[in-house]
């Protein structure tokens, strides 16, 4: 039996070589560089970026395997510049391969103080983040790094991860068996995490025994968990996803990435601000009732609240999906910013003046040809622009 025998089945299973990882086949598959510079022993600094249970922290895992450098590990949360200046002074005197999960989390000095060692080669660093690190790592470092984002595996990849750990020694061996149905509802309600997908399996097991159906499994997954940081990068995709869909004209796309949104606990006051910001930006004149209606909706549901609240949530957003659109007001507003801004002189036209007081009024020029209703015909002719 494994000395990890207690050890979660994720921890126990996580690939040590090449050959038993899985998934991100653009990445680290047959022939690509980075496989390549892995089996060689020459990696130069890389980031790896991508949602939990993705593979990064496989890859460095796998990494430390295959190098002959110095491997050193550092989380950023618990670790500081005092921490990177002990391993810088270690990697002068020795190769040495870093690896800082969670990169995003040092702060910009924290960042900075890698630098010259990345920079001279004296470390190898190894990032991993969940964050994009075009936003969350400096510049500086990622200019020196090269970054691979590793997507969410799928459902297939997730199959063989299941049926590896059904059979591998430090899982199951052979006692658990699964229907295919029931490894492929597990696969799908892993939502592309290979840590998640072992998770449910384990907790399958524990449940329903070692013969698990495709209703059994189906019964005990029966509330999914979708993927979605509400402060991470899920949150800024998911609604990017919700806007284009109503760009689009498909109202019904744009309800389900409303409800991935509220069922991972998302504020509808956010979604109401969005589609508030749409009815002006991208319908605008073409249908200027979008706007009080979006409002009005808001207003309902401020009144109600949750859960019936939805139903204006609902009804707001299949509006404005069905709206016909147009960005004119927002062509209108750059343009005359931009006019604005180049402007030499932006002096008010003495016919548009204010001439609040008798003595003013009797200046040349101070409202002239203004009745307080109209703009002179010769100024302001809509069939002469």
């Amino acid at each position: 039996m494994s000395a990890d025998a207690d050890a979660p089945l994720a921890y126990r299973l996580r690939p040590t070589t090449l050959d038993e990882y899985i998934g991100q086949e653009d990445v680290v598959g047959e022939g690509t560089p980075l496989r390549t510079s892995i089996q060689a022993d020459t990696l130069s600094s890389v980031i790896f970026a991508g949602p939990p249970g993705t593979g990064k922290t496989t890859l460095a895992k796998i990494i430390a395997q295959t190098t002959k450098a110095q491997f050193v590990q550092l989380n950023a949360v618990t670790s500081g510049v005092k921490e990177i200046r002990q391993v810088a002074a270690f990697a002068a005197k020795q190769r040495t391969a870093l690896f800082i999960d969670e990169i995003h989390r040092f702060n910009k000095s924290q960042q900075d103080a890698l630098l010259p060692s990345v920079e001279n080669g004296d470390v190898v660093l190894i990032g991993a983040t969940t964050e994009n690190p075009y936003f969350s790592v400096n510049s500086a470092l990622i200019s020196r790094s090269q970054v691979h984002l590793l997507k969410p595996l799928t459902v297939e990849d997730l199959e063989k991860v299941i049926t590896r750990a059904l059979a591998h020694k430090d899982g199951y061996n052979g006692k658990i068996t699964l229907e295919k149905e029931a490894i492929t509802k597990i696969a799908e309600h892993g939502n592309g995490d290979a840590r998640m997908a072992l998770n449910y399996l384990e907790l399958a097991a524990l449940v329903i025994g070692a013969n698990i159906t495709r209703e059994e499994a189906e019964k005990l997954l029966r509330n999914r968990a979708y993927r979605y940081d509400k402060k991470g990068e899920d949150h800024y995709d998911t609604i990017s996803a919700f806007i284009k869909s109503l760009r689009a004209s498909q109202p019904d796309a744009a309800l389900v990435w409303m409800y991935k949104m509220l069922e991972a606990g998302e504020e509808p006051r956010f979604l109401f601000r969005r589609m508030s910001i749409f009815a002006s930006e991208d319908i605008g004149m073409a249908d200027p009732n979008a706007l009080q209606f979006v409002t009005a909706a808001w207003q309902a549901f401020e009144m109600v609240g949750m859960p019936e609240g939805e139903y204006f949530l609902a009804h707001a957003c299949t509006y404005l999906g069905d709206a016909p659109k147009s960005r004119g007001v927002a062509g209108a507003m750059k343009k005359t910013k931009s006019a604005v801004q180049s402007a030499s002189s932006l002096e008010v036209p003495m016919h548009l003046r204010n001439a609040p007081v008798k003595a003013m009024r009797e200046q040349h020029g101070y409202g002239e040809g203004f009745d307080g209703n109209y703009f002179p015909t010769a100024v302001t002719n809509r069939d002469s622009r």
